[in-house]
C-alpha cells in the first residue's frame, strides 16, 4: 500500500492505495511480510506526516524503488522466502538511501551483520510505533546535515574563519589569531571542518561522527568526547570553559561563533 502524494499509474499497477499528502513529506518505504505490521507501521507514520509505501517482498521493494523517490528504507530481514540481509546488501550496492532494519528481539547475527552493511540503525520486534519514529526522524536528520555538508564542499569551499582563525581546508593547516600554525590530527581537523560548516547548530555524536569521517569498526561516540576535548586543548583560551565548541547536555555539541566560509 502507498500513502501520500498524487494517484499515479504505477501505483495502481503496484496495488499502491494513495492518501493525500503533501509530496513534500518525507517518502518512506516499508518492506515487511506481515500485513498487521504493515498496517501498524503505515497508520502511526502518515498519522505523523510521513509518506509511506509499504510492501510485502524484494520484488515489490524494488519496483517502488524505480516508481519515485525514496528517502529511507525499512526492511525486516526476516521476509517469507527471501533473504532479507541479501536485499539489504544490493540496496547498499546501488543506492545511497538511508535504511533501518527491522529484527527478531533475539537476532542478535542479523543485527550485527545488518550494521557491517552500513545499515543506519535497528528496531527489534515488537517495537513501539513512537521510538520507531523517533529512529526515522533521527536517521532522516543525519542524512540532511550529511546532504548540506556536501553541498557546501560542492560550493569549493576554500577555508573556514571565525574569530581571527583560519582552517584552510586545501593545506589542511590551523592559523592562529596571532599567526602561528596549529598542528591538528587528522581526526581532530576533520572535526573542526564539521563543526565550522554548521556553526550554531547542535550536532549529535552520531553526527559528528559521520560528519568527521571518523566512524569505524573500532570507533564509538566516546571517540567525538574524545577529540572534542583534544580540539578543546588546541583552540579555546580556557579549555575548562569552552567559547567556541559548546556542550548540549543530552544532546551533543554545538560550535558556537560566527564562521565565515571563504570560496
Amino acid at each position: 500500500m502507498k500513502y501520500g502524494g498524487p494517484p499515479a499509474t504505477a501505483d495502481a499497477m503496484l496495488g499502491f492505495l494513495p492518501i493525500t499528502m503533501s509530496p513534500f513529506a518525507p517518502h518512506v518505504l516499508v518492506v515487511d511480510d506481515d500485513p498487521a505490521i504493515r498496517e501498524l507501521i503505515t497508520d502511526y507514520l502518515v498519522e505523523n506526516e510521513l509518506r509511506v509505501t509499504a510492501v510485502a517482498n524484494g520484488a515489490a521493494m524494488a519496483a517502488a524503488l524505480a516508481a519515485e523517490v525514496v528517502d529511507l528504507v525499512l526492511l525486516d530481514l526476516r521476509l517469507n522466502g527471501e533473504d532479507g540481509m541479501q536485499l539489504a546488501r544490493a540496496l547498499r550496492e546501488t543506492r545511497q538511501i538511508p535504511l533501518i532494519i527491522v529484527t527478531g528481539k533475539r537476532d542478535e547475527a542479523d543485527r550485527v551483520m545488518g550494521l557491517e552493511l552500513a545499515a543506519d540503525d535497528y528496531v527489534n520486534k515488537p517495537f513501539s510505533p513512537r521510538e520507531l519514529l523517533a529512529r526515522i526522524r533521527a536517521v532522516l536528520r543525519r542524512y540532511r546535515m550529511l546532504a548540506d555538508f556536501r553541498v557546501a564542499r560542492h560550493e569549493r569551499v576554500r577555508a573556514y574563519r571565525f574569530d581571527g582563525w583560519e582552517l584552510n581546508l586545501r593545506s589542511r593547516r590551523l592559523t592562529a589569531p596571532d599567526g602561528r600554525l596549529v598542528e591538528l590530527s587528522n581526526g581532530e581537523f576533520n572535526l573542526l571542518q564539521a563543526l565550522c560548516a554548521a556553526p550554531r547548530r547542535v550536532l549529535s555524536r552520531d553526527q559528528l561522527l559521520d560528519l568527521s569521517r571518523l566512524n569505524g569498526a573500532e570507533v564509538y561516540d566516546r571517540s567525538i568526547d574524545v577529540q572534542i576535548l583534544r580540539l578543546r586543548r588546541r583552540i579555546e583560551p580556557d579549555p575548562a570553559q569552552p567559547r567556541y565548541i559548546c556542550t548540549e547536555r543530552g544532546a551533543g555539541y554545538v560550535f558556537d561563533v560566527a564562521v565565515e566560509a571563504v570560496a
